[in-house]
């Protein structure tokens, strides 16, 4: 018979010892695991590229869970590396634990290099910028967002000023004095080289920082009508649900690509989708994230030399004289304002007057897209082309889309806003097109002048969805040049935002409008408005939608570009 042999006590005793002794260094791991976590929700970590560089064949991880091929964007590998170099932006050297290590408007100064008693126009003035933390310490490393202008609000003049970063804490910025008079220097920190940072991080997540609703509509019981609202977003990227499982409705563009998806709601099928609205913003920021952000530290003037700088007149003179025309470069500065009248160094611009604006769009069709910084254009159209009616489409006053004629002189101007992601009141979900589909069905020619921006609705996104829809509009824009060559195709860049916080900053903004500019730089025929300089160093205060002076000028340009001299 089979007897068991009896336990060996030493050995129980041995396993035993090393059961809780295993038990032990668990709870201990454990605790030091959570204590890392809580830490980390204070701490903003020293910058990691968002969208490292990608080798031949590989695909890009971003620090949301997305993986984004090259395929996704609708670029050449040659190209993405070319448009991250000059998207290449420094940031802090060291993890950040404290705000006193973050860049303070209040101990960062300038100052002009060499100051004279008096200039002559067209000749610069140099300027020092000096960024020193909360300690009132020299930066050692770059990346601050700095914006310089010269101003006069007398003369109602105003230049813009490019701001170069040397990477090791100081800044340089070259003026250019273009009118007679007086001029003082203005700079501000819009923010720091570590909101910078956090910009950029969020940027590339997939948090959700915009919400969008999605109002289904349809029959119910008895004959009745029944509604939901439920939450929709961008689907971007293999992994790019911000909800993840089988929770939604995709509705996927044939030609873009682009994915929208909806909460799938309750009672109604996917099939119902009606309307589109804007929801609500949601805050990522941990508290030392939000210390940075506070308003005491964002878009602040800091101090430095306030004298006045003494212009004297110059025979030579200043400006140029060359016909406005495709293809022509945007230096910096592109112009300035005097007496409110934007002077601009690409070419010759006119003011024109309400009869030539309706002489000049005799027999034309405009087609304006985007956002409701190119309906402030139609609205202008309104009011300054002589007999030029808004017609009843029974759509948002707003909202759109928008269509303007004018019956003797056979002038049609059309404004439709682009599609989702767009932050709009309540609209038709059918009326939003993405703007490479409605330029698809224009078949162009001398009569038919395209005008589009998609920028300011777009800084909620990551950076590799922008690269993805600028080249599904680059593609065909390429297409209707080719088959209309005489059509005019006009981009407008994006404004300066009003806000200067995690949701739209002008950085933001910027970044966009980089990457427009440089997708678009070798295609022929294409016309680049950078109303960024315009609304950027403006004397007045700087809005998202700028005053009448400032569309005006914007509008006069786009004409002089219609009808050049």
């Amino acid at each position: 018979m089979f007897v068991p042999r009896a336990a060996d006590s030493s050995v129980h005793r041995i396993t035993h010892h090393c059961f809780w002794f295993l038990l032990l260094c668990l709870w201990t791991s454990t605790c030091m695991t959570l204590w890392r976590l809580l830490e980390s929700g204070h701490r903003i970590r020293q910058f990691q590229p968002p969208i490292p560089r990608c080798e031949k064949g590989k695909r890009i991880q971003t620090n949301s869970s997305s993986v984004i091929s090259i395929h996704d964007m609708g670029i050449s590998e040659e190209e993405w590396e070319r448009l991250q170099k000059a998207l290449d932006w420094p940031g802090p050297d060291q993890e950040i634990t404290r705000l006193n290590q973050s860049t303070s408007p209040v101990h960062s100064t300038f100052s002009i290099v060499g100051l004279k008693e008096s200039y002559k126009v067209g000749e610069k003035i140099s300027v020092t910028i000096t960024a020193r933390d909360h300690n009132k310490n020299l930066k050692r490393y770059g990346g601050d967002f700095f914006k310089a202008k010269l101003l006069n609000s007398t003369l109602k003049a105003s230049v813009y000023g490019e701001v170069e970063d040397h990477r090791n804490g100081t800044y340089s910025v070259a003026l250019l004095l273009p009118w007679e008079g007086q001029a003082q220097v203005y700079v501000r920190l819009e923010h720091s080289s570590e909101a910078v940072q956090i910009l950029k991080k969020y940027r590339e997540t997939s948090f959700p920082r915009s919400h969008y609703n999605g109002h289904f509509e349809g029959p119910g019981p008895n004959q009745t009508r029944i509604s939901e609202v439920v939450q929709c977003n961008l689907k971007w990227g293999a992994d790019g649900s911000w909800r993840k499982g089988d929770c939604c409705c995709e509705y996927k563009d044939i030609k873009t690509g682009t994915v929208w998806q909806c909460e799938r709601p309750k009672k109604l099928s996917c099939d119902n989708l009606v309307h589109h609205s804007r929801g609500r913003f949601e805050d990522p920021l941990s508290p030392l994230e939000k210390q940075i952000f506070t308003k005491t530290l964002t878009n602040v003037a800091i101090t430095g030399d306030t004298q006045i700088i003494n212009v004297l007149p110059n025979a030579a003179g200043i400006g140029t004289m060359e016909r406005c025309r495709s293809g022509m470069t945007t230096p910096v500065p592109a112009g300035f304002y005097l007496k409110d009248v934007w002077k601009s160094f690409v070419c010759n611009t006119q003011q024109f007057s309400s009869s030539q604006m309706g002489n000049c769009l005799k027999n034309k069709i405009v087609y304006l897209m985007g956002d409701s910084t190119t309906r402030q254009w139609f609205e202008y159209f309104e009011r300054k082309v002589p007999g030029l009616q808004r017609m009843d489409l029974h759509t948002p006053r707003t909202g759109g889309p928008l269509m303007a004629v004018e019956m003797k002189n056979n002038i049609i101007v059309h404004w439709r806003p682009h599609g989702v992601p767009l932050r709009f009141t309540k609209m038709l979900i059918t009326d939003l097109h993405y703007i490479s589909n409605d330029i698809d069905e224009i078949a162009g020619g001398p009569h038919a002048v395209v005008v589009f921006t998609i920028c300011a609705h777009m800084v909620f996104h990551p950076i590799t969805f922008y690269v993805h829809e600028v080249a599904k509009i680059r593609q065909s824009v390429v297409a209707l040049l080719s088959r209309a060559p005489e059509t005019t195709v006009i981009i407008k860049s994006g404004n300066t935002a009003g806000l200067k916080n995690i949701f739209q900053s002008d950085w933001y903004s910027m970044q966009l409008n980089t990457v427009m500019q440089e997708m678009f730089r070798d295609i022929d025929g294409v016309i680049y408005f950078d109303v960024w300089q315009m609304t950027s160093c403006h004397y007045l205060h700087e809005n998202i939608h700028p005053g009448p002076v400032i569309v005006a000028n914007e509008v006069n340009m786009l004409f002089s570009y219609i009808c050049p001299a």
